[in-house]
């Protein structure tokens, strides 16, 4: 590309810069980024935001024209996947000869729409951000290691995984929860902590009672219970984190002896933190205390699906009765 800045680095003052995917966080932080690098740089910097229907022909070369008191100028081009085919021309015979002083960002949504744009600006040396959706829960729990350690902030494996199984999907939300955790909490932030923050949420909830209960803590677990109960969460979801609970100790401990941690990661279907967690958690079970929990589950499974007259008390006398084969192994 033309020009003296060095567009091919990660400076977010290239004269051209793509942001490509359908994350509105990832595009809005783009943006962000390149604002607050040009006000850095200049604390009058303009910004100028377009829709992809608002830069018609001309539009470009009078933003982008030499200013009298060369200021700095940001100008955002939203949906660049949308624009119409004279302005691609311009937007392209613009990369040809960036102005100086001027940082030109285009959202884009990727995929075929709108490529020949996008195939011009990688063929220019535009710096390029990745803005795709995270559909994966593994990207979603490295965007929140991401988050907390932008932040300066330790977070226990444990605690990032929580906070993905509490919040969901939603990266704003995400987003929030890191932010929020990081400005409140002292020290490390750990799974405990998530987990008072956010133990309205379903998913959270229901795996705090089946911890509680397979660690053995029957005060605890009945106290999660009635808080899960008390906000919503659906009895159901509590007997599935059970079952998931006392099983996942019956896998590993039924794992062969000496792998080591990514093997029985594969072997299992766990990842390696879980796989930490449960080990803790199996410490003294046995064979007969597992088989007693299973049938409980169960039980209590039938009771909250119609087979029983109270689902609340079927759920706690399953908590109870994990809680305490979780004692008695223990105590042996």
């Amino acid at each position: 590309m033309a020009g003296t800045r060095d567009n091919t680095s990660d400076d977010p003052l290239a004269p051209v810069t793509v942001a490509v995917g359908q994350e509105e966080l990832l595009l809005d932080r783009a943006v962000q980024q390149v604002v607050a690098a040009a006000r850095e740089s200049d604390p009058d910097t303009d910004v100028r935001e377009l829709a992809s229907s608002d830069l018609q022909p001309g539009t470009l070369a009078e933003l982008t024209s030499p200013s009298l008191f060369a200021e700095r100028k940001v100008v955002v081009v939203r949906a660049a996947q949308d624009l119409a085919t004279d302005s691609v021309k311009a937007v392209k015979a613009y990369f040809a000869a960036p102005a100086e002083e001027i940082t030109l960002v285009l959202l884009h949504a990727g995929g075929a729409r709108g490529k020949g744009v996008l195939d011009a600006a990688r063929k220019a040396g535009a710096r390029e951000v990745p803005c795709a959706r995270m559909t994966k829960p593994g990207e979603r729990l490295a965007f929140v290691r991401g988050e907390f350690r932008a932040a300066r902030r330790s977070a226990t494996p444990e605690a990032c995984q929580a906070l993905v199984d509490a919040i969901g999907s939603d990266l704003r939300e995400l987003a929030s929860a890191c932010s929020q955790l990081a400005a409140d909490v002292e020290g490390t932030i750990d799974d405990t902590v998530v987990a008072r923050y956010y133990t309205g949420r379903a998913e959270a909830s229901s795996f705090a009672v089946a911890d509680h209960a397979v660690e053995g803590r029957p005060a605890e677990a009945l106290e999660a219970l009635r808080w899960a109960l008390s906000t919503g969460v659906a009895p159901v979801l509590v007997t599935s984190a059970l079952a998931q609970g006392v099983r996942s100790v019956g896998k590993l401990a039924s794992a062969p002896r000496g792998m080591r941690q990514g093997e029985l990661a594969r072997e299992l279907g766990m990842p390696p933190w879980k796989i930490d967690r449960v080990r803790k958690q199996m410490r003294g079970w046995s064979a007969d205390g597992l088989a007693t929990a299973l049938r409980a589950v169960a039980a209590a499974d039938a009771g909250v699906k119609g087979g029983g007259d109270d689902p609340e008390y079927a759920l706690e006398q399953a908590v109870l009765t994990v809680a305490r084969a979780a004692r008695a192994a223990r105590a042996h």
